[in-house]
């Protein structure tokens, strides 16, 4: 995931940071699943998790939606989600200038 540091995307993970939810979802290699950030599932350990912009591109390489969080049920329309958006591609568009 080329829009934010991946150490960023893995501390919302961790702390289960609700502002991050319907950003990006995580896949975890060893179950081959992916979840949202919120997910109340146990976290997995860091190299085995891949980070994605959406849960199409983690389906695309393999992954299945944790049936806990359903992460393809994710709200993807708020104005907090379109800051955080917003901001994610402005870092992505001075990275690459």
């Amino acid at each position: 995931m080329d829009m934010l540091d991946e150490n960023v995307l893995w501390d919302a993970v961790v702390d289960r940071a609700a502002e991050w939810d319907g950003v990006f979802v995580y896949g975890v290699t060893s179950t081959g699943i992916f979840c949202r950030p919120t997910c109340p599932s146990r976290r997995p350990r860091r190299d085995r998790a891949r980070f994605f912009a959406h849960g199409d591109l983690a389906a695309a390489e393999g992954f299945r939606p944790c049936r806990r969080c359903r992460p393809q049920e994710a709200s993807t329309s708020t104005p907090a989600l379109d800051r955080i958006r917003g901001v994610a591609h402005a870092i992505a568009a001075r990275k690459g200038a």
